[in-house]
């Protein structure tokens, strides 16, 4: 199908430029000067964003997401690239149980899912995975949801991971320090008597890893960051040449525990901490320390997420809200450049996962257009995910994803409030 994006301001080797987007047979033809000047409210060309963190509950709990309805998310929000979880049932921590899950990708993904696959067997931390047989498949190695608690198990993942030229993307929890937290271990929990995860629960065990990872030399990713001492770990770590990375979400960049209501909306794991955590990661995202964003994207039923801070389950959906929040809330406040957050959201997880990017003759015509001067409220109600727990509820934002663009494919246009076929 040919196509001509004409008069748009596109983001082009880390600059917006105002341009016109030849398509054809799904990959960018051309990308030229605008043959006529831009709008004064142009839309935008933004690569597909590239998710390295999502959750997309299949098979196995299809109850809370379906590989449909995630990517669907995804596409509203602007991403044509996922990373998925492997905390599925099964686990895929082999080929044979790796298959159900690229099966269900083939038949019902809107974009490109790319699956991780388990360090460990079943993700208990106990034996590795059949690493050797998933590396050709799978984009990474996670146990997220479990952080590996052996030092021998961590370092014997790091030198297979490092043998097969694949990433370690850790979650990093040190279970006998969580004591049935809830939330963080904070202002909040000691007014409300609620159980409290300490920061060291998550920073004690990047510690350990980056010396595993400066030991063994594999390439280490770590997910969903929110301390301050976790920022200054890893920035040390690179200043002394760890091959290491990190993301952060969106919740932790506008959040603190003082923003908590005892709903399930605002749980999550890592919980979002202090005043003093947040300015340091804003801090580690503009020096370049953290280097993207990442959803952490988790879905659950309603009935999961009903049950207060306490007794519900952790996680929140992210997919839909995430570049309008950070838009809205850093870009538009002069906190980092638009350029910036475009890169944090789409070149620098593509290139740290190997993974296409780009808006240049020849790539896949994988792209969304958004209008930046679109302003509403963000209401769950209207989410194409299943889940609807989100701490945003009710804020306003600008910027809206008017349509993405998949192989050169409409898999969103916000004009029909649906995918296209």
């Amino acid at each position: 199908m040919q196509r001509m994006i004409s008069g748009v301001m596109a983001y082009v080797d880390g600059r917006f430029v105002p341009s016109d987007i030849s398509v054809d047979g799904g990959k960018i033809v051309s990308v030229s000067p605008a043959a006529k000047p831009v709008s004064d409210s142009p839309l935008y060309a933004f690569p597909g964003f590239t998710d390295v963190h999502v959750h997309l509950r299949e098979p196995g709990f299809s109850y809370k997401e379906t590989l449909r309805t995630g990517t669907l998310a995804a596409a509203r929000g602007g991403y044509t690239t996922v990373c998925a979880m492997p905390n599925l049932d099964p686990v895929p921590d082999s080929v044979a149980h790796l298959r159900p899950e690229l099966e269900r990708i083939e038949r019902d993904a809107v974009i490109d899912v790319r699956p991780y696959g388990a360090i460990t067997v079943n993700e208990a931390g106990q034996a590795l995975s059949d690493m050797d047989a998933l590396a050709a498949q799978v984009v990474a190695f996670s146990d997220d949801g479990h952080g590996v608690q052996s030092d021998a198990m961590m370092r014997a993942a790091m030198r297979k991971a490092k043998s097969l030229g694949r990433l370690i993307a850790a979650h990093c929890e040190v279970n006998s320090l969580l004591r049935g937290g809830c939330i963080h271990d904070g202002a909040y929990a000691r007014a409300h008597g609620l159980p409290g995860i300490c920061s060291e629960s998550e920073w004690g065990q990047i510690a350990r890893d980056v010396e595993l990872a400066r030991e063994t030399g594999c390439g280490y990713h770590v997910c969903h960051i929110s301390t301050k001492e976790s920022v200054e770990i890893i920035r040390k770590a690179k200043a002394e040449g760890v091959n290491i990375t990190c993301e952060t979400a969106p919740h932790y960049l506008l959040l603190t525990d003082a923003d908590l209501q005892d709903e399930g909306r605002f749980k999550m794991n890592p919980p979002v901490r202090s005043a003093e955590d947040r300015a340091a990661l804003i801090e580690g995202l503009m020096d370049g320390t953290i280097d993207m964003i990442a959803t952490d994207h988790a879905p659950h039923s309603a009935g999961e997420k009903s049950k207060g801070l306490v007794g519900s389950a952790m996680g929140i959906v992210g997919l839909e809200t995430a570049f309008p929040l950070l838009y809205t809330r850093l870009v538009k406040k002069g906190v980092i450049t638009l350029e910036k957050l475009v890169s944090l959201m789409s070149d620098a997880p593509a290139k740290r996962f190997g993974l296409d990017s780009g808006i240049r003759p020849g790539a896949h015509a994988n792209l969304a257009l958004w209008d930046l001067s679109a302003e509403y409220e963000i209401d769950p109600a209207c989410f194409l995910s299943m889940g609807r727990a989100t701490p945003f509820a009710g804020w306003r934002v600008n910027g809206m994803c008017v349509e993405t663009l998949y192989k050169g494919n409409a898999v969103w246009r916000a004009a029909s409030q649906g995918p296209q076929p």
